[in-house]
């Protein structure tokens, strides 16, 4: 899984590379599926089922648009943030990660709602680390937000990930009643799970666009959207999304 996670990692920075104004987020995508295809690299979103099959290998979302954008002919603009998420499969194991980059300088206060959500999802990390429970680190994290003046998506949380993109458990980025009666699990070697918070300007609630896939607030204010794909270990939580580390050649990301 972390060869899989390095190629993810890999992707963000082929997107990173071209976020700019006038660029197109088709024209993103389409170099992140050259990425894949030359490294052989299997993408996991494009042909996802739904009313009409996901057409891309990313999900690019522009400013109010939470998560699922499609990408096309939209011209980014200075200003803009633009949440990239993006996974795939190599020789049988999934990896899934999501980054929120802005397009030059941005508001101030959007700002801080990037700051914030990459924020919880580090908080998310270091908890795993010392917390017995799921419950208890979103707890901490729908606390942390609030406590910023930003919103929780309640719509879409994050998920296991192995063999497949999408596997139990669920993991929320808050915690209800329900899911600590029935849904709750313990953070223990093993697991591997995508943790992908998406925190909101204003209100909580998104609606659903023409396109039958791109999620937007309904307010139309801004949103952000972090994930890792992360591995509980004997020694805590790893980052299998992360950067090349220290003995990491580049033949591991290259192929």
């Amino acid at each position: 899984m972390r060869r899989a996670g390095l190629l993810v990692w890999g992707a963000q920075q082929v997107a990173a590379s071209m976020i700019a104004p006038g660029v197109t987020t088709g024209a993103i995508d389409q170099a992140v599926e050259v990425f894949f295809m030359e490294r052989g690299a299997e993408p996991l979103f494009k042909g996802v089922p739904g009313k009409v099959p996901f057409p891309a290998v990313s999900c690019i979302s522009v400013n109010d648009q939470v998560v699922h954008g499609v990408p096309g002919p939209r011209v980014l603009l200075a200003g803009d943030v633009v949440s990239f998420d993006t996974g795939c499969r190599v020789n049988g194991w999934c990896g899934d990660a999501a980054i929120t980059f802005p397009v030059g300088e941005i508001e101030p206060r959007v700002a801080e709602l990037l700051d914030c959500t990459s924020g919880v999802l580090a908080l998310a990390i270091e908890l795993m680390a010392v917390r017995n429970r799921w419950s208890e680190v979103a707890t901490e994290m729908a606390t942390y937000v609030r406590d910023r003046g930003f919103s929780v998506v309640e719509n879409f949380v994050g998920h296991g990930i192995g063999r497949n993109m999408h596997e139990d458990p669920q993991v929320p980025n808050f915690c209800s009643p329900q899911f600590r009666r029935s849904h709750d699990f313990e953070l223990a070697p093993g697991l591997v799970i995508a943790v992908e918070p998406m925190v909101n300007m204003g209100t909580k609630r998104v609606r659903l666009l023409s396109d039958h896939w791109t999620q937007a607030t309904v307010d139309g204010l801004p949103s952000a959207h972090f994930e890792h794909t992360i591995a509980m270990t004997e020694n805590g939580p790893e980052i299998l999304t992360a950067a090349p580390r220290k003995g990491e050649t580049d033949a591991d990301l290259i192929g």
